[in-house]
């Protein structure tokens, strides 16, 4: 590393990155084991900037960029987030979870990324700073595909907004991995559902780690509107989620077994929702 800087304001923060290109530290538990032995260039750490940490209510729900996976564990939030919250402890292990923080998770965009199905699933926006002054877009925009985003090299991600429609509902996260923890999951769900006289009334549902980016599944949010909550499982059906998913044979499974493991995780996910 050649120079290590820790801003206190936001400002500071744009105006470095406007002066040269510098690699951005927000937890670190991506960026270190990525960089071996040491980390090239100049770094860019963002914890000491209180306006990028902590949870607020406004127009939706404001999660700064630096807050912690155990921060968002540990909140009081509405069942919708759930799935969030069960996906926080999920993170790697409790050291992780203590210094990880929800926007290096969505800015390393790794495709197994935990954090991503459940934000998608609760139609998340991403809110970008720069010299140009302030941007919003969707997540399922700014992740354009593995290790890749719309983040522009002078810009820092501050919140993840999410959306006051969103955070009505009840929620379910699903990981499946070689282990419970310390793993890259084989496959993961994120399911938000409304319910009205017994019957799903709204479902959002994304699947994670089998496509380059995180997915949503159209076909089968369509197709489980109107469903009782009791026959929902028999709704989700393998072709509809063939038809949004690309997965890769690799180390960890098949394409064809993370699409057998992802079809049984949206229904254990969409009836866990209001378990």
């Amino acid at each position: 590393m050649r120079s290590y800087a820790r801003p206190q304001t936001l400002d500071e923060a744009i105006g470095m990155l406007a002066q040269g290109q510098r690699r951005i530290l927000a937890g670190g538990t991506d960026l270190y084991p990525a960089a071996g032995v040491q980390l090239d260039g100049d770094v860019l750490d963002l914890t000491a900037i209180a306006a990028l940490d902590g949870i607020t209510p406004g127009a939706g729900l404001r999660i700064g960029a630096c807050t912690t996976w155990t921060a968002i564990a540990e909140a009081a939030l509405p069942p919708a987030l759930r799935c969030l919250q069960q996906a926080a402890r999920q993170v790697g292990g409790r050291q992780v979870q203590n210094a990880g923080t929800i926007g290096g998770n969505l800015c390393n965009a790794s495709p197994a990324a935990d954090g991503v199905p459940p934000l998608l699933a609760l139609n998340a926006l991403v809110e970008l700073a720069g010299p140009q002054g302030l941007r919003q877009l969707p997540l399922a925009q700014f992740l354009t595909g593995p290790r890749q985003t719309l983040r522009a090299k002078d810009e820092v991600l501050t919140a993840v907004i999410v959306p006051e429609a969103a955070l009505h509902g009840h929620s379910s996260f699903v990981k499946l991995g070689a282990r419970a923890y310390l793993v890259i999951s084989i496959a993961m769900v994120a399911a938000r559902v409304q319910v009205a006289d017994g019957r799903i009334t709204s479902a959002a549902i994304a699947v994670g780690a089998c496509s380059g980016v995180a997915q949503r599944l159209p076909a089968v949010e369509a197709a489980l509107i109107g469903a009782l909550l009791a026959d929902a499982a028999a709704r989700v059906r393998a072709a509809d989620l063939a038809a949004a998913l690309s997965p890769i044979d690799d180390v960890r499974a098949t394409a064809t077994y993370r699409m057998v493991a992802a079809t049984e995780l949206v229904r254990r996910a969409v009836t866990g929702a209001h378990a």
